[in-house]
C-alpha cells in the first residue's frame, strides 16, 4: 500500500495482514481522487475518514492538500498501525489537522458534531458486509449537522451491493464501478 499523489508521493504505507481491514486498491483510489480534485474537494477541504483501517484515503487526502482529516477507527489493532503510518510521516495525530478516534464512525461523528467539527467529505468503507454501517452512517450525516451543506459523501463498496439512493438531504448522485468494487457519491443539498 502507498500513497499516489502529493507530497507523500510513493511512500509505503503499513497494512494489516488478514480479514480485519480491506485497504481501497489503488486503481479505486485514484478514480476517488480524481473525482474528488475536479470537484475542487481535496485542496483546502476538511475530511472525514470512517472506517479508516490503516488510514490510506484520509492520508492520501492529506497529501493532496486537504486542510484537515478526521479518521475514525475502532479496531484498537488498526488504530495503532494508523497511528503508525501517520507517525512515519511526520503527522502527529490529535492536532488540528489530523485527529483519530477510537471508537464506532457514527459515535465519532456524534462526538466531532458536538466539539462543532465540520467536513466537506465524508469518506466511508465500512467492511463489506457490515451493510447496515452504510444506511447508519448516512442516516447520521443526513441528520446531522457535521457536513457543511453541498458537502459529499463517499461511500466505497461492493460493486454487487448498493447502499442506497440517499437519506433525507444526502442523495446519490454518481455511481461508479471498478472491478468488483464501487463508490457512491451523495451530496447534502443546500
Amino acid at each position: 500500500m502507498r500513497v499516489i499523489a502529493g507530497r507523500f508521493r510513493s511512500r509505503r504505507l503499513e497494512s494489516i495482514e488478514g480479514l480485519e481491514t480491506r485497504p481501497t486498491y489503488d486503481r479505486v483510489k485514484e478514480t476517488l481522487f480524481n473525482v474528488m480534485e475536479s470537484a475542487g474537494m481535496v485542496g483546502g477541504r476538511a475530511w472525514a475518514d470512517l472506517f479508516a483501517g490503516t488510514g490510506s484515503v484520509g492520508i492520501e487526502a492529506l497529501s493532496r492538500g486537504a486542510a484537515s482529516v478526521h479518521f475514525a477507527e475502532s479496531s484498537p489493532r488498526a488504530a495503532r498501525v494508523l497511528r503508525r503510518n501517520l507517525a512515519a510521516l511526520g503527522l502527529d495525530s490529535d492536532t488540528g489537522s489530523v485527529q483519530l478516534s477510537e471508537r464506532a464512525a457514527a459515535e465519532a461523528l456524534r462526538a466531532w458534531e458536538s466539539e462543532g467539527a465540520i467536513f466537506d467529505v465524508c469518506f466511508l468503507d465500512p467492511p463489506y458486509r457490515a451493510h447496515s454501517a452504510y444506511q447508519e452512517i448516512l442516516r447520521t450525516l443526513a441528520r446531522g449537522s457535521v457536513l457543511r451543506a453541498g458537502g459529499i459523501v463517499v461511500a466505497e463498496h461492493e460493486k454487487r451491493f448498493d447502499p442506497g439512493e440517499g437519506e433525507g438531504s444526502l442523495q446519490r448522485y454518481r455511481l461508479l464501478r471498478q472491478g468488483d468494487s464501487a463508490l457512491s457519491f451523495y451530496r447534502r443539498e443546500e
